[in-house]
């Protein structure tokens, strides 16, 4: 038997050892859990987008509501203000600082639409019903997306906790768990009362 058939077992069982790491799976499952969040802030981006021009419909047929179109630009502004790239998904006080000000929008959103139960000169404007269903999709968008990034840390935390790719994401990555994003808004697990 020859040298080279003898060593081909030594050098393909530190290769196979290697392979059953994470060497390949940790980095995916980051990457899967970072595009997540990606798809988190491009809803988030799509809904600050839409807002300004729900307002300007709205404040054109509810100058008497002025006090909630305020609120609701100035709760806006305070969203978008707070970024959370990538690199800041291990950081749960940014997640939640970020969560904490994407909540009070969707409080300030939902407070403007009682306000067109109250108007029903405002629910008769096809331009305020074309933006009203976009919102309502796009709420729903933001939802599933959070719910997507949520399982895809999940799975990224799963992965580099367990062996034996928790040996590859120690020693090659020095990885981190990442923070799911979290219900920030107070009493979130109480469904809302609507009254007419």
């Amino acid at each position: 038997m020859s040298i080279a058939r003898r060593l081909t077992p030594v050098l393909f069982a530190p290769a196979l050892l290697l392979s059953a790491c994470g060497l390949n799976s940790v980095p995916t499952a980051e990457e899967a859990a970072k595009a997540r969040w990606a798809d988190v802030q491009n809803e988030y981006q799509r809904r600050a987008d839409l807002v300004p021009n729900l307002v300007n419909t709205v404040k054109g047929y509810a100058k008497q509501e002025k006090d909630v179109l305020t609120e609701v630009t100035e709760a806006r502004a305070r969203a978008t203000g707070v970024n959370v790239s990538a690199d800041d998904l291990d950081n749960p006080e940014k997640l939640k600082r970020f969560g904490e000000a994407q909540g009070a929008l969707s409080q300030s959103l939902g407070r403007l639409l009682v306000v067109t139960e109250n108007y029903p000169d405002l629910k008769s404007n096809q331009n305020f019903l074309a933006l009203q269903s976009q919102l309502e999709g796009t709420e729903n968008r933001i939802t599933i997306a959070r719910r997507d990034y949520n399982e895809a840390v999940q799975a990224y935390n799963t992965r580099i906790r367990t062996f034996p790719d928790a040996i590859g994401a120690k020693v090659f990555y020095g990885a981190k768990p990442m923070a799911t994003f979290e219900a920030t808004a107070p009493n979130a697990q109480t469904a809302p009362t609507v009254t007419f």
